[in-house]
């Protein structure tokens, strides 16, 4: 369990370290969940923007969803959508 906590943090801390000044919104991937109270609800976790460009957003993003999603008790979903956070499903 803090082998999956380290990983997670040392994940988030490349990311948020490494985001640039990008504005290129193609490049950017959302992390996103449910609420344990509403499984339609969307809940935003974190935003991959780096200057390393979308397939390297995109791959983060995809390891930190499977880090949070394979702990153990946890009844949410995760996942990643390309572009900023949007607050509707549409």
């Amino acid at each position: 369990m803090i082998a999956i906590r380290f990983a997670l943090c040392a994940v988030l801390m490349v990311a948020a370290d490494a985001a640039g000044a990008d504005n290129n919104t193609q490049s950017v991937v959302t992390l996103y969940r449910t609420s344990a109270v509403d499984s339609e609800m969307r809940l935003h976790i974190a935003t991959f923007d780096t200057d390393e460009g979308a397939s390297y957003n995109s791959e983060n993003c995809q390891i930190t969803a499977q880090l949070f999603q394979g702990q153990p008790g946890v009844t949410v979903r995760y996942w990643c959508e390309p572009g900023p956070y949007r607050q509707s499903w549409e």
